[in-house]
């Protein structure tokens, strides 16, 4: 079977916000998001380009199925608590996307 990366890509508006989402991330949301299937995650502050600012947590699932019961069964409520924190009305755009690793 096939592992799938799972990137949510925050894009940021400023250096104090981008501290509390990398805080939320590594306080916890990370965890949960590991506990619902994923098997690792990195998160990364990318620094070329520099701006705008741009962080990414790029989870790892076994394969498609787990990843498939991510998103059914924990990907709403956590989405939904990392809009509340971090809404779209702050300047926050988030973008997510999905590929095999080789």
């Amino acid at each position: 079977m096939v592992s799938l990366a799972y990137t949510v890509a925050a894009v940021l508006p400023d250096e104090p916000t981008a501290r509390d989402y990398v805080a939320w991330l590594t306080d916890g949301h990370v965890d949960s998001v590991l506990k619902a299937g994923a098997h690792s995650c990195m998160v990364v502050r990318m620094t070329d380009p520099a701006h705008p600012i741009r962080v990414e947590a790029r989870y790892i699932f076994p394969n498609r199925q787990v990843f498939e019961t991510y998103l059914a069964q924990h990907a709403p409520g956590l989405r939904n608590e990392g809009l509340k924190r971090f809404p779209a009305s702050l300047g926050i755009h988030f973008e997510r996307t999905v590929g095999h690793v080789f």
